[in-house]
C-alpha cells in the first residue's frame, strides 16, 4: 500500500532580501529597480525576508507585507526576527519564521557591455555574475553557490557546479552551453530547472539547453 505523503529534504534557490529601512515608497523603488534588471527571472520568485539590520519594534508588518506582495515577489519566510509580538503576527498570516543560519553575502559584479564578456577565473560561492545585454563566457569551473546571469547567452567551459540563468531580461532565444553540467539550477527567460530536474542521461556531461515552444529542452554538444 501506497504511503499517502513523504517527507523528503531538498534544495530550493531563494532569495534573502535584507531589510536597512522600513520606509514603504523606499522598498518598493528600491526592489522594483532590481526586479526590472531581470523581470523574467524574479516573476514570482520566492524571498525570504531577513530584519536583522532594523528595530523590528518598529516595524508595520501590514506595510511591510503589502509593498512586497505589490512587486510580485512571495514571501515565503521572515530572519532576524526576536520581536514575539511581531513573530506571532507573521505566524498568524500563515509566514514561516526562519533561523538564521550561515548566510553567504552574494558580492555582485555587474557588467554594463553589450558583448561578449569573458571570465578567465573560478566563479567562487557566494559570487554573482551578471552580463546585462551580454553574453557571458566562462572559461574555468563554476563553484556551488556561485551564480552566473545574462541577458544573452551562458558559456561554461569548465564544470558547472553553480546557477545559471540566461535570457534574464526574457530573450526566449538565448541559450547556455556546458562542457560539464552538474548544475544547480538553469534557467532560460524565467523557465528553469533544479538539479533534480535535469535529465540523467545529460547530467555531467557537455550540454546544449533551449527554450522549444515554451519548454525546456536540451541536447548534447558534439
Amino acid at each position: 500500500m501506497q504511503i499517502p505523503v513523504q517527507f523528503k529534504g531538498s534544495n530550493f534557490t531563494l532569495f534573502v532580501i535584507y531589510l536597512n529601512r522600513l520606509e514603504p515608497s523606499i522598498l518598493y523603488q528600491a526592489i522594483k529597480k532590481k526586479i526590472n534588471q531581470a523581470p523574467s527571472f524574479f516573476k514570482n520568485a520566492p524571498v525570504v525576508i531577513n530584519i536583522s539590520n532594523v528595530n523590528d519594534n518598529q516595524i508595520n508588518w501590514k506595510e511591510i507585507k503589502n509593498v512586497f506582495i505589490s512587486t510580485g515577489l512571495r514571501i515565503v519566510g521572515v530572519s532576524g526576527c526576536k520581536n514575539l509580538r511581531l513573530k506571532n503576527m507573521i505566524l498568524e498570516g500563515g509566514i514561516a519564521i526562519l533561523k538564521e543560519g550561515k548566510e553567504s553575502i552574494i558580492k555582485k559584479k555587474i557588467i554594463y557591455k553589450n558583448k561578449s564578456h569573458i571570465i578567465n577565473n573560478i566563479i567562487r560561492s557566494g559570487q554573482q555574475i551578471y552580463a546585462k545585454h551580454a553574453d557571458l563566457v566562462v572559461t574555468t569551473h563554476v563553484s556551488f553557490g556561485a551564480e552566473l546571469i545574462a541577458d544573452g547567452n551562458i558559456h561554461i567551459y569548465g564544470n558547472m557546479y553553480g546557477r545559471a540563468l540566461a535570457g534574464a531580461n526574457g530573450d526566449q532565444e538565448r541559450q547556455i552551453f556546458c562542457t560539464n553540467l552538474s548544475a544547480e539550477l538553469v534557467s532560460i527567460a524565467g523557465k528553469y530547472w533544479s538539479m533534480d530536474d535535469i535529465p540523467i542521461d545529460f547530467f555531467g556531461k557537455s550540454a546544449r539547453i533551449f527554450l522549444k515552444k515554451d519548454i525546456l529542452s536540451i541536447q548534447q554538444l558534439n
